[in-house]
């Protein structure tokens, strides 16, 4: 049985074996040439998913932006589709103008302006 400084300096021990043991593992496996090819290996790895990231990546870039140039498309034919509709509901008022006053010349189509206080 150990006492005191006897069990101290065995914990001591057994922590600097295990905390040494762990460091000697650490160092082997950063150590480049205890295993190059499973670094090679590794590296492989990687470089291929950044390969296969690359593409995926790509190919979603090129659908958005085929999405992008549909949505476009989509909105002008809206905007000219309003744009006629205004076209035919400004020469309709024009018709109703003439139809209720003829004997009146047409009034010209002005925006109200705000006026700023001085």
């Amino acid at each position: 049985m150990l006492i005191g400084f006897e069990r101290d300096l065995a914990t001591a021990d057994q922590f600097l074996v295990a905390f040494c043991g762990g460091l000697a593992k650490v160092l082997n496996d950063f150590n480049p040439y205890s295993n190059i090819n499973h670094w090679r290996a590794k590296a492989m790895n990687s470089f291929k998913n950044v390969v296969e990231r690359i593409k995926a990546l790509d190919s979603e870039r090129r659908n958005l932006l085929l999405e992008i140039e549909e949505l476009k498309k989509m909105a002008d034919s809206k905007a000219k589709a309003l744009e006629n509709e205004v076209g035919m509901l400004r020469e309709e008022v024009k018709s109703l103008r003439v139809l209720l006053s003829s004997d009146q010349p047409e009034p010209e189509f002005e925006p109200k302006r705000k006026q700023f206080k001085k």
